[in-house]
């Protein structure tokens, strides 16, 4: 046993035996099916984009359950998951939460946005109405847990939280359009008056504010192009 070992053994001995169980059964498929499927999975996401009018049609809370249990499947750091999800259909809560985004967002298109994140962002037809919030049936709020909280209400640390709650993020999106559904990643600035309005603690905060719903018939979206994936994906060295 090397010097690191016996340190590390003499720091860690009082912490109980990690446990283990076997890794879940799965099939183990030949490498057309594997393809067949990553081909097709590419193809269906392909197809998602971000929409900015909704619906109003009912889409059942049991759904929406189901993409944040996709979502929690993601890996963090120390298995912490430091993700938290408000899901929410009260139209009055929408009404009050699209009141202060609307708020915020003129404030930043009228003072805080500089002529080059303007420039940005006019191909995309955005503006500080945000009818999205209040058409779409559900709005789910992603907050970081920034450190866990202890029974007597000391700080946990939380590890890697940005990269966990991006990918729980991922998941979030892929599960939404594998249903058929569609949603928006908003991140209206500042995102304070969500952690207010919807009472969560300090040690939250906000990431994404996401409608979810069926795009509305007449919907429309920006024409724009993705990078061809010679530029975003490099093998081995340059």
């Amino acid at each position: 046993m090397t010097d690191f070992d016996q340190q590390y053994a003499a720091r860690t001995a009082h912490l109980p035996a990690p446990r283990f169980v076997p890794l879940p059964a799965r099939e183990q498929l030949t490498p057309a099916q594997m393809l067949a499927k990553a081909e097709a999975l590419y193809a269906q996401m392909a197809q998602r984009r971000s929409v900015r009018r909704f619906s109003t049609q009912d889409v059942p809370r049991r759904l929406i359950e189901l993409a944040v249990a996709t979502a929690a499947t993601a890996p963090s750091g120390a298995h912490r998951q430091p993700w938290r999800f408000v899901a929410i259909d009260d139209l009055t809560l929408k009404q009050k939460l699209r009141e202060a985004a609307e708020t915020e967002e003129l404030k930043f298109y009228r003072e805080r946005a500089t002529d080059e994140w303007l420039e940005a962002l006019h191909p995309l037809g955005t503006d500080h109405v945000k009818t999205h919030m209040t058409d779409a049936p559900w709005l789910v709020v992603l907050f970081a847990e920034k450190y866990g909280l202890n029974p007597e209400g000391s700080h946990r640390k939380n590890y890697y939280v940005d990269e966990s709650v991006s990918i729980a993020a991922g998941l979030f999106i892929t599960a939404i359009h594998n249903m058929g559904l569609a949603t928006l990643p908003h991140t209206p600035s500042p995102m304070g008056f969500l952690r207010d309005i919807l009472g969560r603690g300090k040690n939250e905060k906000a990431v994404l504010l996401m409608p979810v719903g069926y795009p509305h018939p007449e919907a429309t979206v920006p024409d724009l192009r993705r990078l061809p994936l010679e530029s975003v994906l490099q093998w081995n060295q340059s």
